[in-house]
């Protein structure tokens, strides 16, 4: 039965709580044999990451977070000829900093982006041990998860079934690279592409509200559609990237079409003009 850290972006407000209280926990204390000290500059084992999409003022921030995916089939393990690096029986993934011998293979072996540092001064590699030493003293979660404010950092057993519930919402990070590694961390709330603008009354010059916005796409014929609100605004979210084309009905109303809209990207077509039957 293995530990597993759900991260759900739809709660989290960007706090970076979790960054503070990791520098906190692991800068200048020394958890051999679970980890060196961290330095205080230069290595987070849990960043933070401000994913900004869309065009002023369609604009979404996501607060993305890099850190060691705990891989059940961790590549960095193999790679590492020093046999430094384990994986505990509750899953936590260990760079033993006694055997380390700096050579960074495992750096070079991670098919995740910014999770394993090197620490010049010691020669060692380091990263996120899930605060094992904690687990190992009676916590339940590492400090990541205690600092939390919003309940974006959720931290169990995997069968249980609170935890269990919030594993089958998650997305894979890298679809392809998580079915072959296996990864203990999940995701929720992954940052996807939307389409966004604004309908108005061009004789008015007014918002229009309740016009029907539907956008479909090119290569596949799915559809999604949104109403617009009080100030004509509209956010079509979510959707598959590609290329899309654009109608816009209300009765009474010219339907207009548009298009085709790039959203391979978050995208913000800008104000859209109707006029009156």
């Amino acid at each position: 039965m293995g530990k597993v850290l759900v991260i759900d972006y739809t709660i989290c407000n960007g706090c970076y709580n979790c960054q503070v209280a990791c520098k906190d926990e692991h800068v200048a204390n020394d958890w051999s044999p679970i980890a060196k000290p961290q330095p205080d500059t230069g290595q987070f084992w849990n960043k933070v990451h401000d994913k900004v999409r869309g065009q002023v003022p369609k604009v979404k921030v996501t607060y993305l977070h890099s850190i060691c995916q705990h891989c059940d089939d961790a590549p960095c393990i193999p790679a590492c000829n020093a046999d430094a690096i384990y994986r505990r029986d509750d899953g936590a993934v260990i760079i033993d900093p006694d055997k380390c011998r700096g050579n960074q293979l495992c750096l070079e072996a991670c098919p995740y982006e910014d999770v394993i540092y090197f620490n010049d001064s010691l020669n060692i590699a380091q990263k996120c041990t899930f605060c094992a030493h904690l687990l190992d003293d009676g916590w339940t979660e590492p400090r990541c998860v205690d600092a939390c404010p919003t309940g974006a950092f959720r931290f169990g057993d995997e069968d249980d079934p609170e935890i269990r519930a919030l594993i089958e919402k998650a997305e894979p990070l890298k679809p392809e690279i998580d079915a072959q590694v296996g990864p203990r961390v999940y995701h929720i709330g992954l940052p996807k592409p939307f389409i966004a603008g604004a309908v108005f009354d061009s004789e008015a010059d007014e918002c229009t509200e309740g016009a029907t916005v539907t956008a479909t796409n090119v290569a596949t014929g799915a559809t999604c559609s949104a109403v617009t609100d009080s100030y004509g605004d509209f956010w079509l979210n979510d959707v598959e990237p590609g290329e899309y084309t654009l109608v816009v009905e209300k009765g009474g109303y010219l339907v207009q079409k548009l298009g085709p809209v790039d959203a391979t990207e978050a995208v913000n077509v800008g104000d859209i003009a109707v006029w009156k039957v």
